[in-house]
């Protein structure tokens, strides 16, 4: 059985790729320092498990720190080598949202850059070489046409877009000095949203929402006025920004797949863009949650936000062909799960 080291565990993506893998008989270690998590979040995990009468005894251990803390890094890895290897690390922890990085770019490239550093340092140390790194679509130039490609232009528009180019840059760098040592895969994924079919997890940001499903959401259960666009005059058929929107559940599984991919295939470093290829605008995405979900969406235009791209769109066929995977859930389901997370959590981990 694989020991898999996630950081940023119970962060939205986190939690529901950590019940993935407990789900699919991995062992799990989580490392989060809750800053923009909730260690609820693993308790409903734990719950999932045990409602499907799954044993995960001594298989899920939750340590709470920071990876900017080489110490508290390092003493984790000594640790878990007492009894067992770590095989691999997926890392999701860092900062992620593109207008506060562009607001505070500092606390990003400390955070994000400084903390993946760190972790690499501590991995060498202890001959863990085998590394999944949450990346983003937000690396590709707005000067490249969509879909976006792995080998498309890169060129961010944000600080949050340059410290996830940069992270991918040093792992490249690692790999090409030890290239028979190390398997590093960068998931570059799109917009995830929705939450897990249960409505027992789902995304929960702390203080004020930044991506668009969580402010739809607030709108939805009236908690906010309305939803603001954020402009109507881009270069696209309704004038709002086009993303391509992919489910946390179908997210969840590429991440396990790639991991599968990685352990089972000789050293290389490779990256695969995690998204289904469809684009939907704001608009459009506003009037599917409303169909579904039998309720409206009042919203409001107001000007662009820095560091927005127009339209963002995977080309998936790299990550189709190599790890077999596709999304197997659609923008309904999206809709769907993510309003059953907001019903049953109206005030998400607080409740």
């Amino acid at each position: 059985m694989k020991t898999i080291m996630v950081t940023g565990g119970a962060g939205f993506i986190g939690s529901h790729t950590c019940l993935t893998l407990l789900e699919n008989k991995f062992k799990v270690i989580v490392v989060d320092s809750f800053q923009n998590s909730s260690p609820i979040a693993l308790e409903k995990v734990n719950f999932l498990l045990e409602k499907k009468i799954i044993n995960i005894k001594n298989k899920f251990k939750i340590y709470k720190g920071d990876i900017e803390n080489l110490n508290f890094l390092e003493q984790i890895f000594k640790d878990t080598y007492i009894n067992q290897k770590i095989d691999a690390v997926i890392h999701f922890a860092g900062l992620k949202a593109v207008s506060e990085s562009v607001r505070n770019p500092l606390i990003y490239w400390k955070t994000n850059v400084g903390g993946s550093i760190n972790l690499l340092k501590v991995m060498e140390k202890f001959n863990c070489n085998n590394l999944i790194f949450s990346s983003s679509a937000t690396i590709y130039s707005n000067k490249e046409k969509p879909p976006f490609q792995e080998n498309s232009l890169k060129g961010p528009l944000s600080p949050y877009g340059n410290t996830k180019l940069t992270i991918e840059k040093i792992l490249e760098d690692i790999y090409k000095s030890f290239p028979n040592k190390w398997r590093i895969c960068n998931l570059r994924y799109f917009n995830p949203i929705g939450a897990h079919q249960s409505g027992v997890i789902g995304e929960n940001p702390k203080g004020s929402p930044n991506n668009i499903f969580p402010l739809i959401l607030n709108v939805a259960a009236s908690n906010s006025r309305q939803f603001e666009v954020y402009g109507k005059d881009w270069e696209t058929n309704d004038g709002t920004c086009i993303r391509d929107y992919i489910h946390v559940m179908d997210l969840a599984d590429g991440h396990m797949t790639s991991l599968n991919y990685l352990l089972n295939n000789p050293p290389q470093f490779i990256n695969f863009n995690l998204g289904t290829g469809k684009g939907t605008s704001v608009i459009e995405l506003i009037k599917t949650f409303e169909d579904i979900n039998n309720l409206r969406i009042p919203y409001v235009f107001s000007k662009r936000r820095s560091g927005d791209i127009p339209i963002i769109i995977a080309d998936n066929k790299k990550a189709v062909e190599f790890l077999k995977w596709t999304p197997k859930l659609n923008l309904s389901d999206m809709c769907k799960d993510g309003w059953n997370w907001k019903c049953k959590n109206p005030n998400g981990y607080n409740d």
